[in-house]
């Protein structure tokens, strides 16, 4: 009997410790984060500031995988945007900028931008 509790005691130790060395070793969660400013600018045919923000962040998943950073995307008119990258390392990339002339942005001018943005956060060495 008293082997049998020295196994159960023994057996919740080995648990208990496996589970916290699992939480402590929990990847931190770097991704590409956006944030919109002046969605309100954005036409209605290129849909709002969260639909810009998934744009991007669909891009830099499938042309930057495993990179990570903070985008902010300015809407500076009806046809121009403007974005800043910065890394996890603090580094400000060099500033992405959209504009259409014959027009007002549409869904697929915001995919090319969002396209832009992650070939420019793919080329950081950083993985």
């Amino acid at each position: 009997m008293r082997r049998t509790v020295v196994h159960v005691v023994f057996s919740l130790v080995i648990a208990a410790a496996s589970g916290s060395a699992c939480a402590m070793k929990s990847m931190p969660s770097e991704r590409v984060r956006c944030h919109v400013v002046g969605g309100d600018k954005l036409p209605a045919a290129a849909g709002n500031g969260r639909a810009l923000c998934a744009t991007v962040e669909a891009a830099a998943a499938t042309n930057a995988p495993g990179k990570a950073g903070n985008i902010e995307v300015q809407v500076l008119s009806a046809s121009s945007l403007a974005a800043t990258i910065r890394t996890p390392d603090g580094r400000t990339l060099p500033e992405q900028r959209m504009a259409t002339m014959d027009q007002t942005l549409t869904k697929t001018s915001i995919q090319r931008f969002a396209r832009a943005i992650a070939a420019e956060l793919a080329r950081t060495g950083r993985r």
